[in-house]
């Protein structure tokens, strides 16, 4: 239309500005830029665009340009459909009552689509261009996400050494070292047209991407959406939004990560327990030992080769704290002395093997998946067997024509809907799997609970809830620790 329109006038074309995949109130789509940058620098005479709002939909746009600074740089504005041309001083008005009309229909567009968009959220729909590192998209069902399992085995694994005590930084870089792909670099691998600002663009695992993964929700079946939003409609530019207006929706979709493993990590996350310098993995205890005086966190310290626990407040507090220190492997030796006399006196093994009764849940909640797979595969087959003798039926005349297009489509309906549980019914058994090879030597781990011979970090976690240090003894060379266990 504006080639055929140009050349009617006699006009020569200089070039095409075309805003592919933009959205018209996006101020900072590259090819506006250009256009805006060549009409400055007098390029052309003429902006020809089918309507005004091709141009912009926003009145102070409008106003800017067209009335102000389009005459100043000697540009003529025209637009086809609704007769604007600037060199016409008498359609001035009617500019701007279409550029007013414009707005009011990007604004009530904006609302519209906030309005579905939080609809779906509440309603647990994942709203988003990509799926979470971990999931992809339902392919039949718009919103639902089905794990991914080659990069949810990645998630489990940042999550496992975690919760055994290892640094964010550290995990960073055993990932980097065996060039596993981070979530940006793994989405360009698949093919989506995934961009990032080229602040951000890296194929390197950072510490804020680790810290993303283990604070997520989405990783135990929970949606957490509307953290960021835009300001307005005129603005693509997101910001933070206050946690209180954040929409949640618990159990949409299948956990990666167990409630447990997830409960644990989040009490590391807020402990801020950190590692020895140039260690980066964390001791044994990180986060779980407080000086029985003050109150407060010990901090790890590394002199010689020798690790040791101090508190940090003997000069600083009001009133002033006495202070506690103790080498680590001695704290080591006092935990293990007190855990083997404690299971003497009153630990079992039964006791220990309630924790690996989950195992059990999980081969039932298998077995309640394999049965609906066998269901939904009997309904599918009885879909395209009934499918068959409907077609048969048609063709000799026992079934009429309308009848036959309306029962043909109710049985592809529930056939389609059929092959979609199917599909969340294999995925689950997927999942499953995966956690039941993960605790299949649960019971032989347990074992040395029982009688240790080594302090590990698992061990602490799942024994013991925080240990208490004072000062050495002068006279007798003790510190004073108490253990809470978590049972």
């Amino acid at each position: 239309m504006l080639f055929q329109y140009a050349a009617s006038q006699g006009w020569d074309v200089y070039d095409v500005y075309s805003d592919d995949d933009y959205a018209g109130s996006d101020r900072s789509r590259p090819q506006f830029r250009r256009l805006i940058a060549d009409a400055e620098a007098h390029r052309f005479d003429i902006i020809l665009c089918k309507t005004q709002s091709r141009f912009t939909r926003e009145l102070e746009l409008t106003q800017k340009y067209l009335h102000n600074l389009f005459p100043a740089w000697g540009i003529r504005f025209v637009s086809i459909v609704d007769n604007v041309d600037t060199a016409n001083m008498g359609n001035r008005k009617s500019r701007q009552i279409n550029a007013l009309v414009n707005e009011w229909f990007l604004e009530d567009m904006s609302d519209n689509i906030r309005s579905v968009l939080t609809n779906r959220r509440k309603s647990g729909f994942h709203i988003g261009a990509f799926a979470p590192y971990g999931y992809k998209k339902d392919p039949e069902q718009q919103g639902h996400l089905l794990i991914d399992a080659e990069a949810a085995g990645i998630v489990r694994e940042i999550f496992s050494l975690f919760a055994d005590g290892y640094g964010k930084s550290v995990i960073a870089d055993i990932l980097n070292d065996r060039r596993v792909p981070n979530p940006t670099e793994y989405k360009r691998q698949k093919g989506f047209r995934y961009r990032q600002p080229e602040r951000m663009a890296s194929t390197q695992w950072k510490y804020p991407t680790i810290t993303g993964i283990l604070t997520n929700e989405v990783y135990i079946g929970n949606l957490v959406q509307g953290r960021y939003g835009s300001d307005s409609c005129k603005t693509s530019q997101n910001r933070p939004r206050p946690k209180e207006t954040w929409i949640r929706v618990e159990g949409t979709h299948a956990p990666i990560i167990d409630k447990q493993l997830w409960d644990r990590v989040q009490k590391k996350v807020h402990s801020h327990a950190k590692p020895f310098a140039g260690n980066g993995k964390l001791h044994s205890f990180s986060g779980k030992v407080i000086c029985m005086n003050c109150g407060r966190s010990v901090h790890p310290h590394k002199n010689h080769g020798n690790y040791y626990l101090q508190c940090h407040t003997r000069k600083t507090s009001d009133p002033p704290c006495p202070g506690a220190f103790i080498p680590v492997a001695e704290l080591e030796k006092n935990v293990l002395r007190e855990l083997r006399k404690l299971n003497r006196e009153l630990l079992d093994l039964t006791i220990l093997e309630r924790e690996v009764a989950f195992e059990a849940a999980l081969h039932a909640k298998k077995a309640k998946l394999e049965s609906e797979v066998r269901a939904c595969q009997q309904k599918i087959d009885d879909m395209s067997l009934a499918l068959k003798q409907l077609y048969v039926d048609r063709i000799k005349g026992i079934v009429r024509v309308k009848a036959y297009s309306e029962m043909a489509e109710a049985f592809r309906a529930d056939k389609s809907r059929f092959e979609g549980m199917l599909q969340s019914a294999l995925e689950g058994i997927r999942d499953v799997d995966s956690r039941i090879e993960s605790e299949d030597h649960r019971k032989e781990k347990m074992a040395q609970y029982i009688d240790p011979t080594q302090l590990t970090r698992s061990m602490v976690e799942m024994l013991i809830d925080h240990i208490e240090i004072g000062r050495r003894d002068q006279k007798t060379g003790n510190v004073p620790v108490s253990i809470f266990w978590n049972f």
